[in-house]
C-alpha cells in the first residue's frame, strides 16, 4: 500500500472531527474528494488502484479484478458524476470524479501552515480546497456481502484555501462589520 498526496482537490462531505455510521456501519471519520478527471491526481489513483489490486489479487488476475470492481462500483474512485437518490449531480461534482475516504482514527486535520485545526474553527469545510494524504487498498473479505473491494484510507487533510462553501453555508467576514464606538455614542446603538 503506497500513500497518494493530491494537490489542490476540492472537499466534499467532510466528516472529520466526528465520526458518522453510514448504512448500519461502524463510524467512521471520512470525505469524499473531487478529483478533475484529466489531473494528475486522477492518474495517481488509477496507479495505485491496479497496483493495490495486483497485489492483492496477482500480477495476472489484477488488472481483471480492477475492471469488474469498477463496473460493480465497489471501489472507492468513481468515474461518473456524483448525484442524489433522484439523479441531481451533487453540487461541485458535474463532470468531476470523485474519491470516497475513510478512517477508523480521525485523520490529521491542518491548516495551511500546518498547524492543527479543530472543528471550531470552522475550516475545513464542504467546497475548501484541500491536499490530502490518503491510502488505497485492496480487500477479500470472505463474507459474501462485503467481498472484493477497493479502499481508501483517509489519512491526513490539509486546508489549502477558500472555495466557494457547498450548501450555501459560510460565516460573515469582519469585514462586514464596523466599529462600535464606546461612550455616549454607543446608547445610540440600543
Amino acid at each position: 500500500m503506497a500513500q497518494i498526496k493530491l494537490l489542490k482537490v476540492r472537499l466534499a462531505f467532510p466528516q472529520l472531527f466526528v465520526p458518522k455510521a453510514i448504512n448500519g456501519g461502524s463510524s467512521r471519520y471520512s470525505a469524499a474528494l473531487i478529483i478533475d478527471p484529466k489531473s494528475q491526481a486522477s492518474k495517481d489513483i488509477r496507479a495505485q488502484m491496479l497496483a493495490a489490486a495486483k497485489g492483492k489479487f496477482g500480477d495476472d488476475k489484477g488488472e481483471a479484478v480492477l475492471t469488474k470492481l469498477t463496473k460493480e462500483n465497489r471501489v472507492c474512485y468513481r468515474t461518473e458524476e456524483r448525484a442524489n437518490k433522484e439523479g441531481d449531480v451533487y453540487e461541485g461534482f458535474a463532470g468531476m470524479h470523485s474519491l470516497n475516504a475513510a478512517n477508523k482514527v480521525r485523520p490529521l486535520v491542518i491548516d495551511a501552515d500546518r498547524t492543527p485545526l479543530t472543528a471550531e474553527d470552522g475550516r475545513p469545510y464542504a467546497g475548501c480546497v484541500v491536499n490530502a494524504i490518503v491510502e488505497v487498498w485492496a480487500q477479500n473479505n470472505p463474507d459474501p456481502t462485503i467481498g472484493r473491494r477497493l479502499n481508501c484510507t483517509l489519512l491526513g487533510i490539509q486546508f489549502a484555501g477558500d472555495g466557494d462553501a457547498f450548501g450555501g453555508a459560510s460565516v460573515a467576514s469582519v469585514d462586514s462589520f464596523e466599529a462600535v464606538s464606546t461612550g455616549s455614542d454607543a446608547d445610540d446603538l440600543i
